[in-house]
């Protein structure tokens, strides 16, 4: 359980690539100095938001459908439980932004280190391209 107390609170993210499985390229997965959030709960429950600093602004209160596209685009969030399992903090989404993201859990192997959380090696699908990715995300702790 010591695993879990050293997860606990919210984590600011510092970066956050993904290395294409069939090619080895490796690129941003949120564009460059993302904007996220990870919370995790003593309740077993978890939170991410991210969100691409250069995102678009719409040009007025309510967004044209391509501009909610640009923003859908540009962003992800999700929230769900979250258990241990081999080492690794694992994902139950149950809200998503993209409602794909329900159907499996998502395996985060990761590494604390003082205020640093490292997750790295998760493999995943990536939701703009459909790639088989891994990707590595450090935190630093709120």
């Amino acid at each position: 359980m010591g695993n879990a107390v050293a997860l606990h609170g919210t984590w600011r993210m510092v970066s956050w690539t993904r290395k294409a499985v069939a090619s080895g390229v490796i690129t941003d997965a949120m564009g460059v100095d993302p904007v996220g959030y990870l919370s995790y709960q003593p309740d077993g429950r978890m939170m991410a938001v991210v969100v691409n600093r250069q995102r678009p602004a719409p040009h007025a209160a309510l967004p044209t459908d391509a501009e909610k596209i640009a923003l859908f685009d540009t962003m992800l969030a999700y929230a769900g439980s979250y258990t241990f399992e081999n080492g690794r903090v694992v994902h139950h989404v149950d809200a998503s932004w993209n409602p794909a993201w329900g159907i499996t859990d998502l395996i985060r192997p990761f590494s604390i280190d003082g205020d640093k959380l490292v997750i790295n090696g998760a493999p995943g699908v990536d939701p703009a391209t459909g790639e088989e990715v891994i990707y590595r995300i450090e935190f630093r702790k709120v």
